[in-house]
């Protein structure tokens, strides 16, 4: 896949199926909308995602956690184009000339319903529908994804990232919720209450459900390991920053300094200050049995 970065100099080599939006979450509405473009590609139709790349923050996914997930997808092209005056001003057809059709070579072009680009977002899919013979495109206008009668979007799965409900995240992204980064040294109290964790700072900005204990799967260094996630300030010991802090089972490695991704499938309780390190380490090893019984089902 061939990765083009918040910058306006971007190209694709030959004739492309392309869809376009904000990609935030890449949820199961935007799966439909690549999946459509993957049915379009052949060895003369390139592959592209063109996600409009606004910086705006709280997001669901880093750009490198979307990146990693496009790339299981096999596109030729990912254009992470940032959201600047010389694109957002652009009258709706020099949008369609200059950026579909001069530097993306669009023969197909794959939008949901609710597509809107150009100054003012003035364009949109009918008026896309309006070029194709113009431009020698083909538009496919891709129908919202719903779930429980309501549609597929990233202020769907917002919502239910901030009541914690995992369960629903992950079946709206069709995947489980991820939290990367690098693992960091900690206090090594686990270590000392005979539980050790592997502790991730979240980028800023990184989204994240109520602070509290989650049952997880954690991958790094190719591996996947069950774990038992506390998100939170760890208000028994002082509370200073927010963490990501996994113990993992039957895990024995050293991993700091690795990259890690912790995916949180159940919420279990909320995070709680305990009177001493006693009682912190009673409540760990009943989340620990508790989530043997939560895994084995």
């Amino acid at each position: 896949m061939k990765y083009f970065c918040n910058t306006t100099d971007f190209h694709c080599d030959g004739p492309t199926a392309v869809t376009l939006g904000k990609f935030d979450g890449l949820h199961r509405g935007h799966q439909k909308l690549i999946e459509e473009i993957l049915k379009l590609g052949s060895d003369d139709i390139q592959t592209a995602v063109f996600a409009l790349a606004s910086d705006e923050r709280p997001y669901l996914l880093s750009p490198e956690e979307k990146k990693e997930r496009l790339e299981k997808y096999n596109i030729d092209y990912l254009i992470r184009c940032p959201f600047i005056p010389e694109i957002l001003g652009m009258e709706p057809e020099a949008f369609v000339k200059d950026v579909l059709k001069e530097r993306l070579h669009a023969k197909y072009v794959v939008v949901g319903t609710d597509f809107h680009f150009g100054h003012n977002r003035k364009g949109d899919a009918s008026f896309l529908k309006t070029l194709e013979a113009v431009y020698d495109m083909n538009v496919i206008v891709v129908e919202k994804e719903c779930y429980n009668g309501r549609e597929v979007s990233s202020t769907y799965v917002k919502e239910a990232l901030a009541r914690g409900n995992m369960e629903l995240v992950n079946e709206l992204l069709g995947y489980e919720y991820p939290v990367s980064g690098i693992v960091q040294h900690g206090k090594k109290l686990g270590r000392r209450l005979g539980m050790p964790t592997v502790n991730l700072i979240p980028e800023p900005g990184k989204l994240l459900p109520p602070c509290g204990v989650y049952y997880s799967d954690v991958f790094s260094g190719g591996n996947q390991y069950r774990g038992v996630t506390n998100i939170g300030y760890k208000p028994t010991v002082d509370g200073s920053f927010l963490g990501v802090e996994t113990y993992l089972y039957d895990f024995h490695q050293d991993v700091y300094g690795k990259e890690a991704t912790v995916c949180l499938r159940h919420y279990e309780r909320p995070e709680q200050k305990f009177d001493s390190l006693e009682s912190l380490k009673q409540q760990m090893q009943k989340d620990i049995r508790l989530g043997k019984e939560y895994f084995r089902k």
